[in-house]
């Protein structure tokens, strides 16, 4: 009886020297992380920047990195992340909307002009009869840019109000064909369309720079601001508040406009 008494108490002790050594180091160094979800360029290079200043501040950001536009909201909704940074507020309302998620923007950060990129002609003036433009695909962003075509002449709509489809179309004098496709695939096919409307980070990730390539471009007023997004009820998180406050600071105004150089411009 005494030594299984004796081998039980050895077992409890072993287990909880077990779980002190097991222990997070996040707490025992004070530190909290933060895991962030974003795009490449600029909003990964962007977080990546801050880290450091968040460091001082108690704050272990880690960064994570998706190709897509679709995967970061579903990871902040499914808790699988804090919070995202790539995306603007009508794209965030749209993917709230047909999939019933709960993200809320917590700051916002910079614009990215969409804009028009070709590699088979130079200007808009050359854009022939029947020419195919391709656009992103998603609800939100297949709206931003058959605005670009109508505030730069190529087709006009109906009104500039609200989300917009080829159906909204009232004129199109050139009978261009608009062919939707993932927005991550457009820099890949200019080499096969005419015209291609590319968002910045994906034009920046294929070497383009917009404030040279680009045909024509949307102007500083853009109202499709990127945001550091969360889940409704997470935005006063004191880690998220932190991030938002140092994505909103000198530094970073300073850091985007000397990397981007235009390209991408600070909303704040």
């Amino acid at each position: 009886m005494k030594k299984w008494l004796l081998l039980s108490f050895s077992l409890i002790l072993a287990v909880i020297v077990s779980a002190c050594g097991n222990t997070d180091t996040s707490k025992s160094t004070g530190s909290q992380t933060l895991t962030v979800g974003a795009t490449q360029v600029p909003h990964a290079e962007i977080l990546n920047f801050v880290k450091p200043i968040l460091k001082k501040q108690g704050v272990d950001l880690q960064v994570k990195v998706f190709q897509d536009y679709v995967l970061p909201n579903r990871a902040v909704e499914e808790g699988q992340i804090d919070a995202n940074y790539f995306q603007h507020i009508p794209w965030m309302e749209t993917t709230n909307k047909e999939n019933g998620f709960h993200l809320v923007k917590v700051v916002g950060v910079h614009i990215e002009p969409m804009g028009a990129y070709s590699q088979k002609i130079k200007n808009k003036s050359q854009i022939k009869n029947g020419a195919t433009i391709a656009v992103p695909n998603a609800t939100s962003e297949i709206t931003r840019a058959l605005l670009l075509l109508d505030a730069n002449g190529v087709i006009k709509l109906d009104n500039r109000n609200g989300e917009k489809t080829v159906k909204n179309i009232v004129s199109n004098p050139k009978h261009v064909q608009i062919k939707p496709l993932e927005a991550a695939m457009l820099p890949r096919v200019l080499d096969q369309v005419d015209l291609a409307i590319i968002n910045t980070n994906y034009a920046l990730q294929a070497k383009l720079n917009p404030t040279k390539d680009a045909i024509f471009i949307e102007d500083s007023k853009s109202p499709y601001v990127n945001v550091l997004a969360t889940k409704k009820g997470k935005e006063n998180d004191p880690r998220i508040q932190k991030l938002a406050k140092v994505l909103n600071s000198p530094e970073v105004k300073k850091f985007i406009e000397d990397k981007y150089k235009g390209a991408v411009v600070p909303a704040f």
